[in-house]
């Protein structure tokens, strides 16, 4: 179970992460988790440069690890990297002490203050941990949520529904989720293309999120 569109209840209970960025331009701010993977994601720069489109690579540590020149390519493209755990742990079933300890290994990989908690799972001590730690000279992390799900890793959902879901309820400011990701792919290639036709038509710019 999992909401497309990101509730404004929701954002109220959590305001201390960034769920969407304020703008008065037409600017969407697209963004890629779980990568780098060797297939996925030298895809996805592919169609972002043909667009002339900036995002941003929510990185599982451990990936990174696993194909640094994939990483790197990301970085000389100009796109924005961010954090996405050493593992990819649940912060739910995770305690706090073992969760911020993956996602500061993770960063031995990651050069970025952006952290996007993977499932969008987190609580709030977890949070806190991380954007005002108790101990000086810690690295802090500004969370990043989303607005706009694709659910493009949803093994029971169309590549149609896919691309709907993003066309539908995508707007000025909006931060849309894709993965790239093997369980995604299909769905990626299916929709990543046609999404940014549409908007590029429509005159959005696509930008990375400032670190």
């Amino acid at each position: 179970m999992y909401l497309v569109k990101t509730p404004w209840w929701l954002k109220a209970l959590y305001p201390q992460l960034t769920w969407h960025i304020e703008t008065s331009e037409k600017i969407i701010y697209l963004t890629f988790d779980d990568g780098p993977h060797p297939v996925a994601t030298p895809f996805v720069l592919d169609v972002l440069n043909q667009y002339r489109a900036k995002a941003t690579f929510f990185c599982i540590g451990k990936n990174v690890k696993k194909y640094p020149s994939i990483y790197q390519e990301i970085i000389a493209n100009q796109h924005a990297v961010g954090n996405h755990t050493q593992h990819h742990l649940n912060g739910w079933h995770t305690d706090t002490y073992s969760y911020v300890k993956d996602i500061l290994w993770a960063a031995n990989f990651i050069q970025s203050n952006l952290f996007r908690p993977p499932y969008g799972r987190i609580t709030k001590s977890q949070i806190k941990e991380i954007t005002i730690p108790p101990y000086t000279n810690a690295q802090t992390f500004s969370p990043i949520m989303w607005s706009v799900l694709s659910g493009d890793f949803d093994i029971s959902l169309s590549n149609e529904k896919c691309l709907d879901n993003v066309l539908k309820y995508t707007t000025s400011g909006s931060i849309v989720v894709f993965h790239d990701s093997e369980k995604a792919f299909q769905k990626l290639q299916y929709a990543l293309p046609k999404m940014l036709e549409h908007f590029n038509n429509l005159d959005y710019q696509f930008h990375a999120i400032n670190a």
